[in-house]
């Protein structure tokens, strides 16, 4: 059994990725099944996917917590203690990061993933294509099966013949740039998970409410490396209408002096509702470079 992890944030598309791994396998002639796990399912919040692929009939469920390839979509997840995406990782196993440049004491294949995105498809959201692509040429999995999961996925996701284009030729240029390293069907396969039986007890209503005093909420926990894309505030331009300061979801954006918008970029996602909102277009979009 082939088994692959990807972790990524919310709206980067790896639940799409691992479908596209999944279907590719499945044309291919393979079983197939992928799943993904979210959090608090927020864009930019990490989230994890899986996909296992066999020539017989799959048994396994649940986490994939030895996997054969690990698929890492954004580079800063690399240092957060929560995630930990290089976990569990066999001494035969691959890792594929998308990055400009290979990260240090990591063993790891790399490329600048969301610069093709923004170059065939201008858009991030293409990330789910170009690392779903990528993660089945290091499988072993053949091109035509892929370009066909490709074409499967962004269907079933109602893209107009245009965009579908743009993303198969994203899909083929993700996988001249990619070679397939052979830690396939012939290495030695990793363990199966312990099987753990768990008795589920009531905890109550509060173990499940919410609270910003809680670990690891807005207060102690920094959001600003969910980015992928920046705002940039032109304060020669910005009228101080206040409209970014009152339509920003998460608090990010304080008045300053002169009562002058200021982005506070440790706790902002990236999420551009304020470049939406600004009435005059003050507020520049630029890719978020810092640890990428």
């Amino acid at each position: 059994m082939y088994r692959i992890r990807f972790h990524g944030r919310g709206g980067q598309g790896m639940k799409t990725a691992s479908r596209i791994v999944g279907t590719a396998a499945f044309r291919q002639g393979y079983y197939a099944q992928d799943s993904p796990v979210y959090g608090a399912e927020r864009r930019g919040a990490p989230m994890i996917a899986f996909t296992r692929f066999d020539s017989r009939p799959i048994l396994e469920r649940g986490v994939v917590s030895a996997p054969d390839l690990i698929v890492i979509a954004d580079v800063s997840l690399l240092d957060d203690p929560l995630v930990r995406p290089l976990q569990g990782l066999p001494s035969n196993g691959a890792v594929l990061i998308n990055a400009a440049n290979p990260p240090e004491s990591i063993a790891a294949v790399t490329c600048d993933f969301t610069s093709l995105a923004l170059t065939y498809a201008q858009s991030t959201a293409a990330l789910s294509v170009a690392l779903g692509a990528g993660a089945a040429k290091l499988a072993g999995l053949e091109s035509k099966f892929i370009e066909q999961a490709v074409i499967e996925e962004l269907h079933e996701l109602r893209l107009d013949a245009s965009r579908l284009q743009k993303n198969l030729e994203l899909a083929r240029a993700c996988l001249a740039q990619v070679h397939a390293v052979p830690c396939a069907n012939n290495a030695t396969p990793a363990p199966a998970p312990e099987v753990r039986l768990v008795t589920p007890v009531y905890e109550g209503a509060w173990a499940g409410t919410a609270s910003v005093a809680s670990t690891a909420n807005t207060p102690l926990r920094k959001t600003g490396d969910w980015r992928v894309m920046r705002p940039v505030i032109d304060l020669d331009r910005c009228t101080h209408c206040w409209i970014c300061f009152v339509n920003c979801p998460d608090g990010a954006i304080t008045l300053g002096s002169a009562d002058a918008p200021q982005i506070d970029y440790g706790v902002c996602k990236g999420c551009l509702m304020c470049a939406e909102e600004c009435p005059i277009h003050a507020i520049a979009n630029e890719r978020e470079v810092q640890n990428r």
